[in-house]
């Protein structure tokens, strides 16, 4: 079969550390921290009072659109469009508000992920049905603003996009799932653009309360700015963050036809399932051995051509210590001669939506010939082997020219995104 070659286009962000793709990337090459204490609501009864806000944000401001109708929709769903508008501008696909008219929009489409879409939503209505002494009086759009699949369905209706239109939900896997499934559509001959990644508005009163009753998340609330620190051995939880994050991903002579600007291009996608338990990690690390070994396989490219992995890197004490082990096994000596960061220290957790953010990371890492680091590293985990290159603390600069991107999720999913860098 002839399959298609798929690359990247355009690039949106917005992020605990920049409200757009270039903010994003220079907060990630200067080790700039997201986290703070929570101001959405009043954390005085959590035992987790922090966590990585998006900063000065303002809808107006980053988004045409019209005040009813933002109404009608979640925060996610805004987030999902704010970086959809950015990638696609980006991308040249448009340009003052009007698509491309040359582009057939039967085969544009919309592969979007999120972990728990309206949960925002979902709160402010059931609390107002309570307080209500249970009278059913719920807004005409609780359903339509709380469901995860909106968010491609209003990408789709802002730019007239018909091809393929849905959400992917695997937890903290959804958007690198999303970009994996772009992938393998595009390049099946599907589509020939395709608008992916993921958006979450997770701190909120339940999405804090949930993650702390897992006893997932950083309790240091002394220090909120040095609470994620992957691979340090005071590690303690992850910290919650929101955001969001879209990828224009095109079939390559489609791109090139239009003298589109290509970042990189996707060459592999794999996906596992750890087959083990709800929340934890399978402690041999199988699950990630085989997502990482499938990604590999999509384009028979050997473990000595990739040059950056940027983890899933949560730091939490089981997780991190897990997917290290699992590298080392999967690339052996090679293991030793690559850089490894987790740029979640700087973001937090954005749980559905860290893999397109990530994934962006990694593009940014093909195209500035840059690691971003793994900061707030203080104490070293005598777990983890000292040969490894964890990235701490400073951005580092080398040739990079292939790089994986792994997500996992509750529920054991696992996700891994194969890029290299563009060569004609």
């Amino acid at each position: 079969m002839n399959l298609k070659r798929v690359v990247v286009t355009g690039l949106g962000a917005l992020t605990p550390i920049g409200n757009n793709v270039k903010a994003y990337w220079e907060a990630l090459e200067t080790g700039k921290n997201g986290a703070g204490p929570v101001t959405r609501f009043d954390a005085q009864h959590f035992r987790t009072k922090f966590a990585c806000e998006i900063k000065d944000y303002d809808l107006h401001q980053l988004l045409d659109i019209d005040k009813k109708e933002a109404r009608k929709m979640d925060p996610f769903a805004h987030y999902a469009l704010i970086a959809s508008e950015e990638a696609m501008q980006d991308s040249g696909l448009l340009q003052n508000r009007i698509v491309d008219p040359s582009l057939n929009l039967d085969k544009a489409g919309v592969i979007w992920g999120s972990g728990i879409g309206g949960i925002q939503t979902f709160q402010e209505e059931v609390l107002g049905f309570a307080a209500s002494n249970r009278i059913p009086r719920f807004n005409p759009f609780f359903i339509p603003k709380m469901i995860s699949d909106i968010a491609p369905g209003h990408i789709s209706m802002r730019y007239g996009f018909r091809g393929m239109n849905f959400l992917t939900v695997s937890a903290c896997a959804s958007s690198g799932n999303a970009i994996v499934d772009s992938f393998n559509y595009i390049r099946l001959g599907k589509a020939n653009v395709i608008i992916t990644g993921g958006s979450e508005y997770p701190i909120t009163e339940a999405g804090m309360g949930g993650f702390n009753a897992c006893r997932a998340m950083s309790e240091r609330n002394d220090s909120p700015f040095t609470a994620s620190r992957p691979f340090d051995k005071e590690r303690d939880g992850f910290v919650l963050g929101e955001g969001a994050g879209a990828l224009i991903l095109e079939e390559l002579e489609h791109a090139k036809a239009r003298g589109a600007k290509i970042y990189g291009e996707v060459i592999g996608g794999g996906l596992s399932a750890d087959a083990y338990h709800v929340t934890a990690p399978r402690p041999d690390g199988m699950g990630i051995q085989l997502v990482m070994l499938d990604a590999l396989s999509d384009n028979q490219t050997p473990i000595t051509d990739i040059d950056y992995i940027n983890v899933h890197g949560t730091s939490t004490p089981l997780g991190d210590i897990g997917e290290v082990n699992a590298i080392i096994k999967v690339f052996g000596e090679h293991a030793f001669k690559l850089n490894i960061s987790s740029t979640k220290s700087m973001t937090g957790h954005l749980l559905g939506a860290a893999g397109a953010i990530e994934a962006i990371a990694c593009v940014f890492a093909l195209e500035k010939q840059m690691i971003p680091p793994t900061i707030n590293h203080f104490v070293d985990d005598e777990e983890f082997d000292k040969r490894l290159n964890l990235t701490f603390n400073v951005a580092q600069k080398r040739k990079v020219e292939t790089v994986l991107s792994n997500t996992f999720g509750f529920g054991g999913h696992n996700c891994s995104v194969l890029m290299r860098k563009y060569n004609g």
